[in-house]
């Protein structure tokens, strides 16, 4: 099918930041924009906030002059439903409540034609209950933007139960005429992004609930070793708590209490007590202008060992080896189960198991390090000790590391550590949004690298690590904890046991 022709008028409902934004995307594409909102007043409001986007584009050099001029006189403030007639295309960015989305439709219906197709910006609400009260339910779609609108580049194309596939064909061409990227995902509960991040925050959050380390440590290892742009609690703190707990708590209802996406008590407690992120001035972090941020806890710097036995195959690690090396560091190899010898202290990749527990099975000191995004340039990274460990093992692992240019903080025995946890859990349910066939395994990793700006797709990264290890973690996270939450979908086992790739 192809896109919507430039001539045919687009209708945008809701004037706030994310309508303002739609309005602009589809008059820079060429279209006609008719813009409406409830509030009287706030289409004009939005037309002055779009002229500034524009005009700041254009100084940028991103559009001409004759094109700022032009997308802004396409864009007609409207001051009532019955003027969105002419419109071939319908994009709702209201209040993301379902009655007030289902009324708007219906009124819709009286003034569109048939042909006309209806789309909802919704971030997480069902696109076939949306539909099932309309008089033609199989021209609603989901068009969901990520904020801001003329930034971001993916657009989740959602299909109900009911949506017409050509439909949601003329929206996904649509989309990409627009110069978007779309993922065409059908209508689950979160759809693709705000379902596969739960992890992101999740894992986070019960890491600082178990006392395994700071806010600031979290983010700190998040960013600099996992090589995502802002830290869980940074996010959270952007985004706002009660909209990121209000999400989790949407998605953990829709699945029935499924205790992945069990919401966070300290998360609530926040909220209850109005610390609700930069908005309010203060979450995780304080947002006061003269407050000061709170820096990562970083091991004060220790004598590397002179020498180390590298046993086996570390694997992803084994860039390691030559940062060793080129630190001066005498690195002497045999066979062995994948694991670094310091003396008498095992230095090894988690594996989701705490470094207790592995300190316990090969009855000798064990200091565990984390997943790094790129183990041959992180400077960056996480270890925990185990219990059996002294002051003195540490600091000759964390010595190694160090000599390694790497910055190094010491957490709490935390199974799985930080990165690694997160990123295995992120993998899962993507695993699990492919098993369920509510996406192709390239739309996910697509989705997630520019919905969220993840530094890769969760399966592709599952693959970087491989898939047993993923698998193995996840194992181990579910026998430590004894919950159903870290479950490994059936899909990541049978792609791990048979060797396959996602994406074949």
């Amino acid at each position: 099918m192809a896109p919507l022709a430039p001539s045919i008028p687009v209708a945008v409902v809701g004037a706030g930041t994310m309508g303002a934004g739609i309005a602009q995307v589809a008059a820079t594409a060429g279209h006609p924009v008719l813009l409406y909102d409830a509030e009287e007043g706030a289409p004009p409001k939005a037309k002055e906030r779009i002229a500034g986007a524009l005009a700041r584009a254009a100084h940028k050099g991103r559009l001409s002059l004759d094109e700022r001029d032009g997308a802004l006189a396409r864009i007609k403030p409207c001051h009532s439903l019955d003027a969105m007639a002419p419109a071939g295309l319908v994009i709702e960015a209201i209040v993301e409540d379902a009655a007030a989305k289902v009324r708007l439709f219906e009124t819709l219906e009286i003034f569109l034609r048939a042909e006309a197709i209806f789309a909802s910006n919704t971030s997480s609400l069902s696109i076939t209950a949306l539909a099932a009260g309309l008089k033609h339910p199989e021209r609603l779609v989901g068009m969901h933007f990520f904020n801001p609108a003329p930034a971001m580049a993916l657009v989740e194309v959602v299909r109900g139960l009911a949506s017409a596939p050509e439909v949601v064909e003329t929206v996904r061409a649509t989309a990409a005429a627009w110069g978007k990227t779309p993922v065409v995902c059908r209508s689950t509960p979160g759809f693709i992004v705000n379902r596969v991040a739960r992890p992101f925050y999740g894992e986070a959050l019960r890491a600082l609930a178990e006392g395994a380390a700071d806010v600031a440590t979290i983010d700190a290892v998040m960013r600099a070793a996992g090589g995502f742009r802002m830290g869980p609690f940074e996010l959270i703190d952007l985004i706002g708590l009660d909209v990121n707990l209000a999400v989790s708590r949407s998605i953990h209802g829709a699945y029935a209490g499924d205790p992945r996406y069990t919401p966070s008590l300290l998360q609530e407690e926040l909220v209850e007590a109005g610390r609700l992120g930069q908005k309010s001035g203060r979450g995780f972090y304080d947002h006061a202008p003269d407050a000061e941020r709170p820096e990562p806890f970083v091991a004060a710097p220790a004598r590397p060992p002179k020498r180390i036995v590298v046993e086996g195959d570390l694997g992803l690690a084994a860039p390691l080896i030559d940062r060793f090396r080129t630190a001066g560091v005498e690195v002497n190899r045999r066979w062995g189960e994948g694991l670094i010898r310091i003396g008498n202290v095992r230095l090894a990749l988690t594996d989701g198991r705490g470094a207790t527990e592995w300190s316990h099975l090969l009855q000798a000191p064990v200091i565990l390090f984390d997943l790094a995004q790129d183990f041959a340039t992180s400077a960056h990274i996480a270890v925990a000790r185990a219990d059996q460990a002294s002051e003195g093992d540490l600091a000759q692992a964390v010595g190694l590391l160090q000599a390694a240019g790497m910055a190094v903080s010491v957490i709490d025995d935390l199974p799985g550590l930080l990165v690694m946890r997160t990123v295995c859990m992120l993998a899962n349910e993507a695993a699990e949004v492919v098993h369920t066939r509510v996406a192709s395994a390239d739309a996910v990793d697509q989705a997630m690298r520019l919905g969220v700006n993840y530094p890769r797709g969760p399966l592709a990264w599952a693959e970087a690590i491989g898939l047993e290890r993923v698998r193995d973690v996840l194992d181990h996270l579910a026998r430590t904890y004894g919950e159903d939450r870290y479950r490994a979908s059936w899909l990541l086992r049978r792609k791990a046991l048979a060797k396959r790739s996602f994406h074949a």
